[in-house]
């Protein structure tokens, strides 16, 4: 339990320095960077005893299951797939949307708090081979989707 709170207090600190350290206000790239570097160190020791995955999809399921239970102590709601390179992964109560207040001011706020995240999916792909695009979608608090699209070249 108190780990899950450091995680939280150290992830509302990253967002505020970015943001505050930032020329623009509405830059999420550096957010979005340190999540990528984490993302792609936390793969390698996750999967450092795991046999290599089969497919695309199968490598998504790991993010879906183990990788995500690791962060956020519990596993995505949902995996949607188009079966051509686009996922979409959802979960219905999103760790960092929690403590928030629903409202409009307030899902204006949210990108700010999912770019880590987007990041974070992208370094572990790209970690075990996929190159990808992640962007995120909240339409409601704490919901939210994360849209995975696979660049296949």
């Amino acid at each position: 339990m108190s780990e899950e709170i450091v995680f939280d207090c150290l992830h509302a600190e990253i967002v505020n320095y970015c943001l505050n350290n930032s020329k623009d206000q509405h830059d999420l790239a550096t957010l979005e960077y340190i999540g990528f570097t984490t993302g792609y160190r936390l793969i390698e020791r996750l999967t450092r005893d795991v046999t290599r995955f089969k497919d695309e999809l199968e490598t998504m399921k790991f993010i879906c299951t183990d990788f995500w239970t690791l962060i956020y102590k519990k596993q995505v709601d949902n995996l949607r797939t188009n079966n051509h390179g686009m996922y979409v992964v959802q979960d219905k109560a999103f760790r960092f949307l929690t403590r928030i207040s629903p409202g409009a001011k307030q899902l204006e706020q949210a990108p700010k708090f999912v770019a880590f995240t987007c990041g974070l999916v992208r370094g572990a792909l790209s970690n075990l081979g996929i190159n990808s695009t992640v962007t995120a979608e909240v339409q409601t608090i704490p919901a939210c989707r994360f849209h995975i699209e696979v660049n296949r070249s």
